[in-house]
């Protein structure tokens, strides 16, 4: 299962930005959809994710200026951030879990990463 990550670039402190990401290949079903990030120096970390009963987690770092929505027809998450900091400022990379068809029609499990959006937020 590919994804293709849409959105990212650079924005000033308080601005907004848009981060899309599509799941494309023979799907079966999809549990997690989410983005995490990583800063320069920084592991990669859980920004936001959500699960298949539409549950959602965030960090608590972007808590309340963040938002992780998901367009189940079309297997895309997208991540609506708005107020951004300086320290928002990393790599932003979608990640999808779940089922997909593989040889035969048999179902086996995947989990993908995208190639990654910067993100920068100048102060």
């Amino acid at each position: 299962v590919q994804l293709v990550e849409s959105g990212g670039g650079l924005v000033q402190t308080g601005g907004s930005l848009r981060l899309s990401c599509v799941a494309l290949g023979s799907i079966f079903s999809i549990n997690t959809m989410g983005w995490y990030r990583q800063a320069p120096g920084k592991q990669r970390e859980l920004v936001a994710r959500i699960i298949s009963d539409g549950s959602k987690e965030y960090a608590d770092s972007v808590k309340g200026r963040f938002t992780i929505s998901r367009d189940y027809a079309e297997n895309t998450v997208t991540l609506q951030m708005n107020s951004l900091k300086p320290e928002d400022t990393g790599v932003y990379y979608c990640n999808v879990g779940g089922g997909y068809y593989g040889d035969y029609g048999v179902v086996a499990d995947f989990a993908s990463w995208g190639q990654g959006t910067q993100v920068t937020v100048s102060s």
